[in-house]
């Protein structure tokens, strides 16, 4: 505990040696509080005792300062008994015939063995007492006595301890006890660590900032016990605070109320801006942050440790706390220091009148985003709200604070936008701030609000225009002519959004078409599109919207094998950033690909996991979206009950008129159509219809309403108006998609004759093996299955439905596999499918060419070897051919035992 006291050490043992030798000496050991002042004397007093000397020791304290002869009182008694007299028993203690007759006793003691005199904390000792101490110095020139003070310098005040007393002796010498030097800190932490029980390297934890002492022993051994207590940084309450706390009052009520001041302070803290707020003069301040400064507390006019000043500030009296930092924020304004330092003291401040503090927040909040200070700008905005604002700003606060919020947590960045909306249906939004309020409804979906935004724009612009009134259309709805823009135009281009803050370009979009698709294409453009604009994006406030709408187009136009990386890399991202409402929106977008894949069991563990990461599951639109995608994994497997628990949870204010409320009817409709409701099933259908074609998105690559719609029907006994919904979606450009079109065949195949219906299946399997949907080929497959059974195939039958079982099993459809599972009697048990030869499905893929697989492939699916020539223009005996290959590579003699798992992925082209 003496590292870096060599030089005090060695003028210790020379008085001590001299005092030995007959030679008295006084030293005064001065130094900061905390500074190791009464590490030295005790030290001296042990080598003193081990020499054979007389210790007499006493301490000083602030209580007993004005108790005569307190400390004297503390000496005497250290004494052996009947060597020295009591000047208490006098009737005048303060005559110097007293003192002289003391000043006698020691030397008398002395000349028996040496007597070493300790004072701890001199400039608390009692006035009485001192004076004996002070004839006892000059009274004394050849006895071997030795005196050793200390001093704290910054806690004697205006009226330091007898020292320039002292300073007339020629025995007196001055020991200025310093902090320690960084190295001496660094190796002090080093033993006492190595020396604690659990505190060895070896237990992994990061050893404690030494510099936080700023030299001080006292902090810094606080330091150390705390972290070897918790492994952890200091902590409010715990044995560093209470150590600086301690330092604080012994320095005395100057520098604590200084310290006060600084800790309101924070950032701004200065000697100029101090002594304003202090009503002081600059020798004060100066002399109490050196006193702070020399005790470790301070760095200049700041706190070394942000802990140090957080528990100076929770020891304020909350009136005058507050007042100060009021105080504070006005003469930084008048100062013109920077807003976010002017804001930091509003916030500590709370709701306040001030006529500029709103302004200043909104500016700070500003700046605070643009740093990446999230937290510290949703708080600006918020007590922005809470002070003198008007309806419109509090409306624009408020959509900020929505916007920020979604990086969090998306259901409550819904519900900040409820005040903006209510000030937008009074009338009462400008055109600079209804546009961001636009932009940012539509971002969530909620695309009937986001029109009435933009309706109340069109009708501003034309009433400024116009010189007139404008009236609200109401007939084919309140988007009509309105300029679209896609997501990939970005806000800078002409007809695009702007981002949240910035007013709407001249062209106004309409809201619903950032949720549009760009047109599909079999060369895969618009994929490539998408895939560029992601490859290029960071993750951020102003890009998050765009990336969800990039995936999504994507995932619409080119599938979710291409979408499932880009979900787990802004998923990764979105975890290092701290946002968990990006990482649901992202883990969502996660599950629908998954859904879309046909891959149930893994759709519904994403689902749960995005709903898991909501602080509450239900009460936004955003929420009703990651449901539908549970929902609906949910039906599709055949987990009836779980769809209707989600199913029978209160629906959100707002759900019907967004995107995701749309999900949720298809998820419905499609639980309906399960559970054999299917008058309901169709109304949820033709719901999604009508707001589709009102808001301009009526795109089955979007939402396949149709199909569904078809499939209600057909079960209703409507076979003619399903006719017309089928008719109607092979007849839309989006029919092109793979996707689409197995979709719509294999409903409109059900319509139809055996032959017939043999003819669109097989179409139907071809194009949804293209699309990566494993669940509705599955589901075709089991359709063809039948229709070949019917048609009197009954072997090809077999080993369709085994595929058809093989892929359910593998989709988690358990639903379609109990349907579709082979009779007792029949080839292909719904078992575990064999491996040919007990080759796995890696190896059995390996034996094959690419040739080979695409033709067993087609005979797996249920082809005939001319179908499958045709479809692969090669002749029929070169189809034999590789099918005899096949059987002896797999070890099997017929078409029934090719392995219902074998798939074409990697083998590159189309069946």
């Amino acid at each position: 505990m003496l590292i870096d006291r060599e030089r005090e050490l060695a003028v210790l043992e020379s008085a001590l040696a001299d005092c030995l030798r007959g030679n008295p000496r006084t030293v005064l050991i001065e130094g900061a509080v905390g500074c190791g002042k009464s590490e030295l004397v005790e030290t001296v007093a042990e080598r003193a005792a081990a020499s054979g000397a007389v210790v007499l020791r006493a301490i000083g304290t602030a209580v007993e300062h004005d108790l005569p002869l307190g400390v004297l009182g503390q000496l005497l008694a250290a004494a052996p008994a009947g060597t020295l007299p009591d000047p208490a028993a006098a009737p005048d203690p303060s005559r110097i015939d007293v003192m002289q007759s003391l000043c006698a006793a020691v030397h008398e003691l002395a000349e028996t063995a040496p007597v070493v005199i300790c004072v701890d904390d001199l400039h608390h000792i009692d006035d009485l007492s001192c004076r004996y101490l002070l004839h006892l110095v000059r009274r004394t020139r050849a006895a071997r006595v030795l005196l050793v003070c200390t001093e704290s310098v910054h806690e004697r005040g205006d009226e330091p301890a007898y020292g320039t007393e002292l300073l007339r002796q020629r025995s007196f010498v001055r020991i200025r006890a310093e902090r320690l030097r960084p190295e001496a800190a660094g190796r002090l932490a080093a033993a006492e660590l190595a020396a604690g029980p659990a505190a060895a390297p070896a237990d992994g934890r990061t050893p404690p900032a030494a510099d936080a002492a700023g030299g001080n022993p006292l902090l810094l051994r606080a330091l150390i016990e705390e972290h070897r207590a918790s492994g952890r940084a200091p902590e409010l309450g715990g044995a560093f605070t209470q150590a600086v706390l301690a330092c604080l009052h012994r320095c005395g009520p100057a520098a604590r109320r200084l310290a006060e001041v600084l800790a309101v302070l924070d950032e701004l803290a200065s000697r100029e801006l101090a002594v304003r707020l202090l009503g002081s003069t600059d020798g004060t301040v100066v002399r109490g942050s050196a006193a702070l400064d020399a005790a470790g507390i301070l760095d200049g006019y700041r706190f070394r440790h942000a802990v140090a000043r957080q528990a100076v500030l929770d020891r304020m009296d909350p009136d005058d706390r507050t007042a100060l930092h009021r105080r504070a924020a006005e003469l930084a304004h008048r100062d013109g220091a920077p807003t976010t330092a002017v804001a930091a003291q509003l916030l500590a401040v709370g709701p306040t009148d001030l006529p500029w503090a709103v302004t200043v927040l909104a500016t700070a909040a500003e700046q605070l985003l643009a740093d990446g200070a999230t937290d510290l700008a949703v708080a600006c905005l918020e007590l922005a709200c809470r002070g003198r604002a008007d309806d419109g700003q509090r409306a624009q606060f408020r959509t900020k604070l929505a916007a920020i919020t979604w990086r969090t947590n998306p259901s409550a960045a819904e519900r900040d936008l409820a005040g903006p909306l209510e000030t937008l249906r009074a009338g009462k939004l400008g055109p600079a701030r209804l546009g961001p309020l636009a932009r940012l409804l539509t971002e969530q979906g909620r695309i009937d609000e986001a029109g009435q935004a933009l309706e109340r724009l069109a009708a501003g612009r034309d009433a400024e225009r116009t010189g007139r009134p404008a009236r609200l259309g109401r007939g084919a709805g309140p988007l009509d002519g309105l300029s679209a823009f896609p997501w990939w135009a970005g806000p800078a281009q002409p007809g695009a959004a702007a981002r949240p803050g910035e007013p709407l370009p001249a062209r106004i979009p309409a809201p619903a078409t950032l949720w549009a698709a760009p047109e599909y294409a079999a060369d895969g453009v618009a994929g490539v599109a998408a895939e560029t604009f992601l490859r290029g994006a960071t993750l951020g406030d102003g890009t998050a919207a765009p990336i969800v709408q990039a995936i999504r187009a994507l995932l619409a136009t080119d599938g979710p094998s291409r979408v499932l990386p880009w979900c787990q890399v802004f998923v990764e991202e979105a975890v290092r950033r701290g946002a968990p409402g990006w990482q649901t929106a992202f883990t969502a977008l996660h599950a629908e690909a998954l859904l879309r894949q046909g891959d149930l069991t893994g759709a519904r563990q994403q689902a749960e996991a995005a709903l898991d990461l909501l602080p509450e599951r239900g009460g936004s639109a955003f929420a009703g979206g990651v449901a539908a995608t549970l929902i609906r994994a949910a039906t599709a497997a055949g987990h009836h009950d779980t769809a209707a628990r989600e199913l029978g949870r209160p629906l959100p204010e707002g759900l019907a008129g967004s995107i995701h409320g749309l999900a949720y009817l298809r998820a419905r409709g499609e639980y309906h159509l399960a559970t054999h409701r299917f008058h309901a099933a169709l109304g949820d259908f033709l719901d999604i219809g009508r707001s589709l074609k009102r808001w301009g998105l009526d795109r089955p690559l979007l939402m396949p309403w149709r199909t569904g719609a078809a499939e209600a029907l057909i079960r209703l006994g409507e076979a003619p108006q399903a006719t017309r919904f089928i008719a109607d979606q092979l007849a839309h450009r989006d029919a092109a998609h793979p996707w689409i079109s197995g979709l719509t065949l294999r409903v409109r195949a059900s319509l139809c004759e055996p032959q017939e219906r043999h003819a669109l299946l097989a179409r139907a399997v071809d194009e949804l093996h293209d699309s990566e949907d494993r669940y509705e080929l599955a589901r075709t497959l089991a359709d063809f299955a039948r229709v070949l059974k019917e048609l009197g195939d009954g072997n090809r039958a077999d080993m369709v439905n085994r595929r058809a079982w093989q892929l359910a099993k593998e989709c988690g459809a358990d639903a379609l596999r109990e349907q579709i599972a082979p009779g007792p009697g029949q080839a292909g048990a719904a078992s575990e499918d064999t491996r040919p030869g007990g080759v796995d499905l890696a190896e059995l893929h390996a034996r094959l060419s690419d040739s080979e697989k695409r033709v067993a492939m087609l005979a797996v699916h249920g082809h005939t070897n001319r179908e499958i020539a045709m479809k692969l223009y090669i002749t029929v005996s070169t189809v034999e051919q590789h099918l005899t290959r096949v059987y002896r590579k797999l070890n099997i003699t017929r078409r029934q035992e090719l392995p219902a798992q074998l798939h074409l992925h990697g083998s590159g082209g189309r069946v």
